[in-house]
């Protein structure tokens, strides 16, 4: 199985936000490290302006995929810092890379039946994709709750049972 973003409320909260910011902006291009997919969460979470992560960036060579594949926490440099930030908000550097491609598979596998195939770089596509997302870590949310409900209430059983 691969790891996943942590099933939290912020994640799911900092996804549908990402998502709905991005519906709405005119300024999305997927070529420019601040207003493409990645660029669109990191300004979520950071509250960095499109300009700041790409300035960041443009620091180390290559896009997102490339960046977080140097990444290294400890380098000093702002995009790594950066990229800690996110990392440490609940993403993993391969919940990133899936995201700028619009690739991972447990998410494409949710998809609505008209949007089984999308275009890394069509900016509809990755809203749907984030909110997908969203979904899917709000579904394991939900199973975690309801298993720790059921475990409580056999614990609780378990004592009454023993007076």
């Amino acid at each position: 199985t691969n790891v996943m973003a942590r099933n939290t409320i912020e994640v799911i909260q900092v996804l549908r936000n990402t998502a709905d910011k991005l519906a709405k902006s005119s300024n999305y291009q997927w070529g420019h490290m601040g207003s493409c997919n990645c660029g669109y969460l990191a300004q979520e979470i950071t509250n960095f302006s499109s300009a700041e992560i790409h300035n960041r960036a443009m620091q180390k060579h290559g896009d997102w995929n490339e960046q977080l594949n140097d990444y290294c926490p400890t380098s000093g440099l702002l995009m790594d810092d950066l990229i800690s930030t996110i990392l440490d908000f609940g993403f993993d550097s391969d919940d990133l890379k899936h995201l700028e491609k619009l690739s991972d598979k447990n998410i494409l596998s949710r998809l609505p039946a008209s949007h089984k195939y999308l275009n890394h770089n069509n900016k509809s596509h990755v809203v749907i994709y984030i909110n997908t997302w969203a979904k899917l870590i709000e579904e394991k949310l939900a199973d975690k709750v309801q298993i720790n409900e059921l475990n409580e209430l056999d614990s609780k059983k378990t004592i009454s049972i023993a007076k």
